[in-house]
């Protein structure tokens, strides 16, 4: 058995499954979600499990399973003992650093594991990267706003184009995107797609209208999905898009490999070494060898 901890936003609470979902059909074992302790002490983003609007087969892990109670202290003496073992004969394997850990491919699972880390990199799954796509296809919303908006995406050469906002508009911060990647993204978009139009999603729309210069009359804003409970509404309108121009976020990351298609464009941002470790994008195994950095 495979007890894959799921925490993060959206987008790695998706890493978390797929690394995890993987592992389990490498190894004919069975898989379970531990879809409770990685969000009880976020305290700050206040997060919780949205995988339930996926079409994931496996089941919720057991209180028992998810190490409870006294579940803090028993996780940290867990860690403890398996960090003096072997990679190989842990039963909790606890992800170390970003960079793509290529040993978790070979693992031999035996008994019970417990497997912890965000595994961001589509290298931990490519190789069932169609079966992949179909647990993770999205529940559509229901209503009339999203359908119609799907509607409007399907029926154009579609650019979904994120613009996340790690600083909040205006303060200066380092971790936003500047406006040049999004200008040159959009240049090489001009170039490469037929008569693209531009989908935008954004935390923060009217900020993100005031710091691009788009086309005019090829840009509609999709800002109707307000909070994290809509963030897969969101993320299913993206993966009807052809194109896509991803920010330094897993969440784009995600409606783009979700969405392409043979003829897909994607745009994605490539970082100076100094930048990766500030903003955690751009580490080895990231960003798939087909996308476009910019």
């Amino acid at each position: 058995m495979i007890i894959a901890r799921i925490k993060g936003g959206l987008g790695n609470q998706l890493f978390c499954y797929a690394a995890a979902r993987r592992l389990a059909w490498a190894n004919g074992a069975e898989l379970a979600i531990d879809h409770v302790t990685g969000f009880a002490r976020d305290r700050q983003f206040r997060r919780r499990y949205m995988l339930d609007h996926f079409r994931i087969p496996a089941r919720m892990a057991t209180p028992s399973e998810r190490m409870e109670p006294f579940e803090r202290y028993r996780r940290r003496l867990a860690k403890w003992r398996a960090r003096r073992r072997p990679f190989e004969e842990r039963g909790y394997i606890d992800q170390m650093n970003l960079d793509f850990e290529a040993r978790l491919l070979e693992l031999k699972v035996e008994g019970t594991l417990h497997l912890d880390g965000l595994w961001q990199s589509e290298l931990y799954f490519a190789d069932i990267a169609s079966l992949i796509r179909e647990d993770l296809r999205i529940i559509p919303p229901g209503d009339d706003t999203n359908l119609a908006m799907a509607e409007r995406i399907r029926g154009s050469h579609a650019v979904a184009l994120h613009v996340r906002w790690f600083n909040a508009p205006g303060s200066g911060g380092h971790l936003n995107l500047p406006a040049r990647y999004y200008r040159d993204a959009v240049a090489l978009m001009e170039e490469r797609a037929d008569a693209p139009h531009y989908f935008m999603f954004s935390d923060h729309p009217e900020a993100a209208s005031d710091l691009l210069e788009l086309p005019e009359g090829r840009v509609t804003f999709v800002s109707h999905n307000r909070g994290d409970e809509n963030a897969y509404a969101d993320l299913w309108l993206m993966s009807q898009c052809r194109h896509f121009i991803t920010a330094n976020s897993t969440f784009s990351w995600w409606g783009a490999w979700l969405g392409e298609g043979d003829e897909s464009v994607v745009v994605t941002p490539d970082l100076k070494q100094e930048k990766i470790q500030e903003t955690n994008w751009g580490f080895e195994g990231l960003i798939p060898e087909r996308w476009m950095k910019v």
